[in-house]
């Protein structure tokens, strides 16, 4: 049967393709680069439009450390020993902020992460107790990341199946947990250690305070410098030979050559530090540590299915719904991913608290306000879609250089919180004025 031409199912217009993360207006020009000046050319056009990358935190970073050196009693702040300590700080806001810059992805935010992270952290000590549950070292590891899994599944489907908006579960979540985290440690006084006498417990205990052995420090070192440049430059070989965009050799190899410096830089810190203080220590555990968590959520985000549809989400949710992504399995797989790399950096804390968690130095409501604040500063965006894991490693950076230096100086807290704040509104700042300059804005959520 003929239909007219006022039926509105003739009349109704199909339904755009709407596949995409995010409307894409063209293909940034460094990317089709056949030259290293045609790429730094096009990087540069990127950076006028509003899209820096991580050039601010970078400078930022640069910033800190200068004026830092200058101001602190004699220009201590860049000492060897002194910029080992700094690294130890920084890796716990690091890994706090890529667990934070996840769920930041998704356009969503973990307030609890804090307390979840502490409360992994206490459980990962507790279990290794003797006497008591006595488990070995990667049994109690196990364990207090399971829990944080199960509570951020619990998160998850609060946000992604009931709809509930994260800023509530999370602050809930952030108020339970916190209360929950007292009774652990036994009451407003509790406290629980471990000790580097103890060999169960010494691995733990070592996790921010043991040192690499030097000779294995270079050793291995070299091996990371040869997979590393290997990756880098057979992936641009074979994207090349496919006859796919590459960028160029040039450019590979410099980004080899800066790959090489900073690894070699550290090392040879370390070793500084090492005849310095007149020990056989090299290399903090904790470094190798956070590059492992780096990579994992660098491949994580950037080389597989799941990592495409959390930007998707993060960019335009209706179009990813429309794509066939599952919006609310992404998203609960989000909080717990998120929650377990929260109970890593907890018990990376309590190491660096040489081994104990107290009522006292416990604070979750600053762990999760300098996470959120390492995200960001590092370059993450707070309208979701845009942002890196690197980028929770340069911010946490900045947050751990802020700190150290204001205690060299021997300011009061409230300065800290000062200097951080202002520097994040910096951040934010930047992040607003470079999509206003890129031409968008936040999305609706699905």
């Amino acid at each position: 049967m003929a239909r007219s031409q006022d039926d509105p199912l003739t009349t109704m217009e199909v339904a755009p393709d709407l596949t995409a993360a995010a409307e894409v207006d063209e293909v940034p020009s460094e990317i089709l680069a056949q030259s290293l000046g045609e790429y730094l050319r096009g990087w540069w056009a990127r950076v006028k439009n509003g899209d820096s990358g991580v050039l601010p935190v970078v400078l930022a970073t640069v910033v800190v450390a200068i004026t830092f050196e200058i101001l602190t009693p004699e220009n201590a702040f860049l000492r060897p020993s002194n910029v080992i300590y700094i690294f130890q700080e920084s890796t716990v806001y690091m890994v706090l902020a890529m667990a934070e810059i996840v769920v930041l992805l998704i356009g969503e935010i973990d307030l609890s992460i804090g307390s979840v992270s502490l409360l992994g952290g206490v459980i990962a000590f507790k279990l290794v107790q003797a006497p008591g549950p006595n488990w070995p070292w990667w049994g109690a590891i196990i364990g207090a990341l399971l829990v944080c899994a199960a509570i951020g599944a619990l998160q998850g489907s609060l946000v992604a199946r009931l709809k509930i908006p994260s800023f509530v579960v999370t602050l809930g979540g952030f108020l339970l947990f916190s209360g929950i985290l007292v009774l652990v440690l036994g009451g407003a006084d509790g406290s629980v250690s471990v000790s580097a006498s103890v060999p169960n417990q010494s691995v733990i205990y070592n996790l921010v305070q043991g040192f690499i052995d030097p000779v294995a420090g270079w050793i291995a070192l070299a091996v990371v410098l040869a997979v590393g440049s290997s990756a880098l430059w057979l992936r641009a070989s074979a994207r090349r030979r496919s006859g796919l965009v590459a960028p160029p050799q040039s450019l590979t190899v410099i980004r080899i050559a800066l790959l090489a410096a900073v690894g070699i830089g550290v090392v040879a810190l370390s070793d500084i530090n090492r005849a310095n203080i007149g020990t056989i220590a090299g290399v903090p555990w904790v470094i190798p540590i956070v590059l492992a968590v780096l990579g994992v959520w660098t491949l994580l985000l950037q080389r597989t299915r799941f990592g495409r549809y959390v930007y998707a989400i993060g960019g335009n949710p209706e179009a990813a719904r429309r794509a066939g992504v599952s919006l609310p399995a992404i998203r609960t797989w989000v909080f717990v991913l998120s929650s377990v790399t929260a109970g890593t950096a907890g018990i990376l804390l309590g190491s660096f608290f040489y081994g104990q968690f107290s009522t006292n130095t416990a604070d979750p409501g600053q762990l999760v306000l300098y996470a959120v604040a390492a995200a960001v500063i590092g370059g993450t965006s707070l309208f979701g879609g845009r942002g890196k894991a690197i980028h929770g490693v340069l911010g946490g950076l900045v947050i751990g250089g802020i700190a150290y230096g204001m205690a060299l100086l021997g300011l009061a807290a409230q300065w800290e919180y000062i200097v951080t704040g202002a520097v994040l509104l910096g951040a934010v700042l930047v992040d607003v004025l470079s999509r206003r300059g890129a031409g968008s804005g936040s999305v609706a959520r699905a």
